[in-house]
């Protein structure tokens, strides 16, 4: 069965007119249905006067939720946002994934109210793919959804990421690592330390904790930590990777002998930067929440756009959703036995 991925057209620094052009390699490579929504004045336009193409089909939402606006309030302001139109048709059964490259925290917001939880979650979480040595990847939770999380909520991320990277990349047995100062269990804040004995009660191949050192070597399949942290280990990650690069571009351009050296190792470099660069993943999976979303990078080009589409297809045809409600199930269950409270982490 073809996936059928909505794409939120007008959300982004640069739409609509990369999140077209992404949605049109998109049709053209993946084998996916494409859903614009949008304003179809705006979308036609990008596409350059072609009205019919086979896998695109363009539905009208003629409100906008702009990058600056506050996320909650702009989603209830503007029911007939494209955001909350694409949403409404995962909820309906006409689609089958989102994805978005808009407003972050509207993007979380519209999803929770339109789609909901998955039954047993407390809190879904961003989770992104995070390239580490060897050209392997590790999947970093929360990045951003959850600013202040309880201890349950960090074990429900470690089951889902774990889960997530069993359906999708086939790693059995992931290993989890929960993100702390130091390795020693005792080592870390009361949140960390909580949910370190937690995980260690746990029947996941809980490896302890990990130091931020750790999250580019590969050691763990599974990193779990706060959202708050989360999102600065990735913004910093990414700051880190673009001066890396460009400090390599300028040291090249120094020297006659320095540009011979930089031709022999362009390709290489080349490969290096693309496996560093978001645009190859994409964007960020809201996991726990009663359907596909996929939030893409505000600044997404085509190329993160097409990522975006590809993340999206591949965990519907993963059937990811299915995983993670039959991984829900045991969590509530579980708590006595995680030494975690009966009312932790409910909302």
């Amino acid at each position: 069965m073809t996936a059928r991925i909505v794409v939120d057209a007008m959300g982004g620094d640069n739409a609509p007119g990369e999140i077209v052009a992404g949605a049109l390699m998109a049709v053209g490579g993946l084998g996916v249905e494409v859903i614009l929504v949008g304003q179809p004045e705006a979308i036609r336009h990008e596409m350059q006067g072609t009205t019919e193409i086979k896998g695109l089909r363009i539905v009208e939402a003629p409100d906008v939720i702009e990058m600056d606006e506050h996320p909650t309030e702009a989603v209830k302001a503007k029911p007939r946002s494209s955001m909350n139109v694409g949403l409404a048709l995962i909820r309906e059964g006409k689609a089958d994934a989102f994805v978005t490259a808009g407003n972050t925290g509207a993007g979380m917001a519209a999803a929770l109210l339109t789609l909901g939880r998955v039954k047993g979650i407390g809190r879904p979480a961003l989770a992104t793919i995070f390239p580490t040595g060897e050209g392997r990847v590790t999947m970093l939770l929360d990045v951003g959804a959850n600013a202040d999380c309880r201890p349950i909520h960090l074990v429900q991320f470690a089951y889902m990421g774990a889960a997530y990277m069993e359906r999708m990349f086939r790693v059995a047995s992931p290993r989890v690592g929960l993100l702390s100062i130091g390795e020693e269990d005792s080592k870390g804040n009361q949140l960390t330390i909580e949910v370190n004995q937690a995980l260690r009660a746990s029947r996941l191949n809980f490896i302890g904790n990990v130091e931020g050192k750790d999250l580019t070597r590969g050691i763990c399949d599974v990193a779990v930590m706060d959202g708050f942290t989360g999102n600065v280990v990735l913004k910093t990650a990414e700051g880190m990777a673009e001066m890396l690069f460009t400090e390599i571009k300028n040291a090249v351009e120094l020297t006659p002998w320095n540009k011979a050296a930089g031709l022999v190792l362009m390709s290489e470099l080349r490969k290096v930067k693309r496996r560093l660069d978001y645009a190859e993943y994409g964007g960020a999976q809201l996991i726990g929440v009663e359907g596909i979303v996929v939030i893409g990078h505000g600044r997404s080009n085509a190329r993160a756009v097409f990522s975006a589409i590809r993340a999206a297809r591949d965990a519907v045809d993963n059937k990811v959703l299915d995983t993670l409600r039959e991984v829900a199930k045991e969590i509530p269950a579980k708590k006595a036995q995680l030494g975690l409270s009966a009312t932790d982490g409910e909302d």
